[in-house]
This record gives C-alpha cells, sequence and structure tokens, in this order.
C-alpha cells in the first residue's frame, strides 16, 4: 500500500517558519503549523492555501495528530521547552539556531536528545551554503597552508532585517525572549568551530553602543585562540550600512575569502595579488532549502543529522566565554565553560 505524504508540524510561524513550512511543502510533506499569534497563521494560510491546519495552542497540536518531524522556529526562550515536549513523544526536530539563550538550558536539551535516542538537526543554515562550503573545503585542503588568522564580518543594521515590522517589535530587539548580536549571529560562531574547531580561550565584548531602541547587545567584538598559532577575529553589529559578510583566512601560503553580496569565494597568494574568483549563483532560501531535504532524510531514518545538539552547545560555550570575559574584562579559557 503507498503511504501517503508525510505531515511535518511548524512551530512558529514568523519570516522563518513561513519560509520551513514552504519548503518542506515544496518537496511534498503535508505542514501542520503552531503560532499562538492568530494574524500570523491566517498570513501563512494566505499564502500556503495548502496548509494542512493551524493551531493556537502547542497542546493542541500535539494532540492532534502524529507527526514525522517538526521545525521549532519560536524565539529562543522557548526553544528548549518546545523541543523536549516533542523529543518525549519520538518526534525528530529541525532547531532553529540558536539552541537556547544560554548554555544550562542547552545542556538540558543535549540530554533529552541523548536520552529519547530522537533526531535533532540544529539549523545552522551557513553550513549548507555553497560558498562557504567551498571555502572548508579549501580550508581542509591546505589551499592556503596552515591557518594564521582569520577575520570573519557580519554588519547589518536591525531595521532592514524585517522591513514589514517595527525592528522594535521583533524577537532580536529583546533579551527576554533571546534576541540580540551575540545569540543570533553565531551562525559566525558555528562557522569558526565549522572551519577550525574549539579555541583554547576566548577574549571579547558584548554590549549595546549604537542608537537603537533594544534591550540586547548590538556590538560583539571578540579573539579566539587556538594552540596551533591560529588567531581568529570576530565582528557583529546590527547597525552597519552597506551590510557587509565577510570571512577572510590568511595562511602560510596565501589569503583565502568568501564574501557575501555577491557570492564569491577567492584567493590569492602574491603580495599584490592577483585574485582567483570562484562565483557562485545561489539564493538564500537554497540553504534553507537543502536543510529541509536533509532533515526529511534524517526524520525517515535515512540520514545522521550532519549539525547536532553538541555542535550548538559549543557554540553557546563559546557565547558564555564571550559574556564572561564582557564581565570581567579577561581572556577565558574555554576548558573553564
Amino acid at each position: 500500500m503507498a503511504r501517503g505524504p508525510e505531515l511535518f508540524l511548524v512551530v512558529g510561524t514568523g519570516s522563518v517558519g513561513r519560509r520551513h513550512a514552504k519548503n518542506l511543502a515544496s518537496l511534498g510533506a503535508r505542514v501542520a503549523c503552531f503560532d499562538p499569534r492568530a494574524d500570523r497563521l491566517e498570513q501563512l494560510r494566505a499564502e500556503l492555501p495548502a496548509v494542512a491546519a493551524t493551531y493556537t495552542s502547542l497542546a493542541e497540536a500535539l494532540g492532534a495528530a502524529t507527526y514525522a518531524g517538526a521545525v521549532i522556529g519560536s524565539p529562543p526562550s522557548v526553544h528548549v521547552e518546545q523541543s523536549a515536549a516533542l523529543l518525549e513523544r519520538r518526534v525528530p526536530v529541525l532547531l532553529e539556531k540558536p539552541v537556547s539563550p544560554d548554555l544550562a538550558s542547552a545542556r538540558r536539551l543535549e540530554e533529552a536528545v541523548e536520552r529519547t535516542g530522537t533526531p535533532l538537526l540544529l539549523g545552522y543554515t551557513y553550513r549548507w551554503w555553497p560558498p562557504l562550503i567551498e571555502l572548508r573545503r579549501r580550508v581542509l585542503d591546505g589551499a592556503v597552508g596552515a591557518p594564521r588568522h582569520a577575520r570573519i564580518v557580519m554588519s547589518a543594521h536591525l531595521a532592514d532585517w524585517h522591513p514589514w515590522e517595527r525592528y522594535q517589535d521583533f524577537f532580536m530587539a529583546s533579551r527576554e525572549l533571546g534576541g540580540g548580536a551575540l545569540l543570533d549571529e553565531s551562525h559566525f560562531l558555528d562557522q569558526m568551530l565549522w572551519l577550525f574547531g574549539m579555541p583554547e580561550l576566548i577574549y571579547g565584548r558584548a554590549e549595546h553602543v549604537s542608537e537603537l531602541e533594544i534591550t540586547t547587545d548590538d556590538n560583539v567584538d571578540l579573539v579566539a585562540v587556538y594552540p596551533a598559532g591560529l588567531r581568529v577575529n570576530i565582528h557583529l553589529d546590527l547597525f552597519g550600512r552597506p551590510h557587509e559578510k565577510l570571512v577572510s583566512i590568511v595562511g602560510e601560503r596565501g589569503t583565502l575569502q568568501c564574501a557575501f553580496d555577491p557570492n564569491v569565494v577567492r584567493v590569492a597568494s602574491g603580495a599584490a595579488g592577483p585574485w582567483e574568483e570562484t562565483r557562485f549563483d545561489c539564493e538564500r532560501n537554497d540553504m534553507f532549502l537543502a536543510v529541509a531535504r536533509e532533515f526529511v532524510d534524517v526524520a525517515r531514518g535515512a540520514e545522521r543529522p550532519s549539525c547536532t545538539i553538541r555542535d550548538g552547545v559549543d557554540v553557546l560555550r563559546c557565547v558564555e566565554a564571550v559574556r564572561r570575559s564582557t564581565d570581567g574584562m579577561q581572556a577565558v579559557w574555554l576548558n573553564d565553560v
């Protein structure tokens, strides 16, 4: 007997939740959605009429059907609670980053994943971004020799992120909901770990320095020290214009870069260049669609998560190190976190 389309639950139908719902539907899945805001569910139904069901209560959603998997696209403050409720029902989870606002609760979720044996795929989506995949391949292949210095930059004004709403109403503006540059843009901490592994120590500061009307940090600067002679500088801010995203790696035999908009990987080894460029024709949704494809396979048991709860806990160890460094004005050893 032929099996019908699998049913996935999307928890949270803000911008990223709607994106996940549409991508899963495009892959042939049936989608049900939960959000406490009825207006967001109405917007989703207008954009995706094929949605199977909508709920304003998570308990009602969990009691209404059996799900092949669930996507958590809600604010970070409720990630652990909602993910745990699904894992206890043995429902595989695709969790948007970060795992949670703090390291202690992330470790509780890690324990739930291990205890239930239910897979959790973590959505640090830049791991599925073709230019960064190529950058990492070249680093691992030794394209510029041993890395000695890396610079990672993310600078983008918060008011430009969701132009359809006041930035003050966006969860990113709220410390209580788990917003801010350090947590939300921990994408770039994950990139550091994905490229180089865990550093020995971190010195950094996370602060609110701009005129943005938010209750959380909008500027992060850190230095990560590695035992093999590598130093990584990361700068994140929520007030920059024009926007900039860049990963630059200086090795013993040259420099390797990944720039965004246009998407290009370039390498140079001479004092004056020239740069050899590889351009990529990819769109932002491509990485989300790639995550959705992997998650469907994970939910079916055909694949193991490539970005795990352990990866998310390691990112939050670095987040905690930056917080401690900010408070104590000193470097923090990762073995102590």
